[in-house]
């Protein structure tokens, strides 16, 4: 489908879907849930198959949430999708909730348990390597963080992809320039996250990550490459995008909303509290 059409998905509805989660769970990562929404909502509207709208359906394609703590965003996708319904947004983070903090395998439409950083993109590309193996036409996505990318089994995975021409195999990195201690380039400066991944093998490119029609053509001219190669996307983002006192307020992170804070994240959407 293309982004032209009316469709689901639409950014501040799913930033509301956030929000909503947040407060109901008086939880944290509102900010780098934030920053994969335009992301997240183009693989779902446009990319991803989940034949019969099932999350375990063997000929799924795969996404792998390597950045675990952006969750909630994928929950807001599942919300839209019907696999998760309006008690379980309401009961985020509540004792019983299935719903957890960080992504967890265990619930159908997630297919990593991450959090600890850099798991997940190994996973991926395992995942990948056995679709290889089995000459199936899935495809797998793995979203990483650009935090992230400090840890080295990032780039183990990285050379056995490209080693094995994992020419399905897409990594999404969220560069939005922070992680939980502080900016990026101030933690371990990664230079052209770009570069780093075309040096690994990678066919990659640098894109707004906010701009779903750049995302759109992106993904679709990677995919239409004669290279048999795994793709990069390197997604320039914004921590906290579509609220203006959350964005590139890295103290956020770990702020939790108020009814106040809510109400006034809501305005920002341009949305009317429901």
């Amino acid at each position: 489908m293309s982004i032209d059409a009316v469709s689901s998905f639409e950014p501040a509805r799913l930033r509301k879907t956030i929000l909503d989660m947040a407060l109901a769970g008086s939880t944290v990562h509102i900010p780098c849930a934030f920053s994969i929404v335009e992301l997240l909502a183009v693989l779902h509207r446009s990319f991803l198959r989940y034949p019969g709208n099932d999350p375990e359906a063997p000929e799924r394609d795969y996404l792998v949430l390597s950045k675990g703590h952006g969750v909630m965003a994928q929950y807001a996708c599942m919300y839209e999708k019907g696999w998760i319904g309006q008690q379980e947004i309401n009961g985020y983070f509540s004792d019983g909730s299935k719903l957890k903090g960080l992504c967890d395998s265990r619930l159908s439409g997630l297919e990593v348990t991450s959090g600890s950083l850099g798991h997940g993109f190994s996973v991926g590309v395992g995942l990948a390597f056995g679709i290889h193996i089995k000459t199936r036409s899935q495809k797998v996505y793995a979203i990483v963080g650009d935090g992230e990318l400090n840890e080295g089994a990032i780039w183990e995975g990285a050379l056995f992809a490209a080693h094995h021409g994992l020419a399905h195999f897409m990594v999404i990195v969220d560069e939005n320039g922070y992680q939980a201690m502080g900016a990026t380039k101030e933690v371990l400066n990664l230079g052209s996250v770009e570069e780093k991944f075309a040096s690994f093998g990678f066919e990659a490119m640098t894109i707004d990550g906010h701009d779903e029609r750049a995302i759109e053509m992106a993904i679709a001219k990677l995919w239409a490459s004669p290279r048999r190669s795994p793709k990069a996307i390197v997604a320039k983002t914004i921590k906290g995008k579509g609220v203006p006192f959350m964005e590139g307020n890295n103290k956020w992170h770990y702020t939790r909303l108020s009814a106040d804070t809510y109400a006034r994240a809501i305005e920002a959407l341009g949305l009317t509290k429901l």
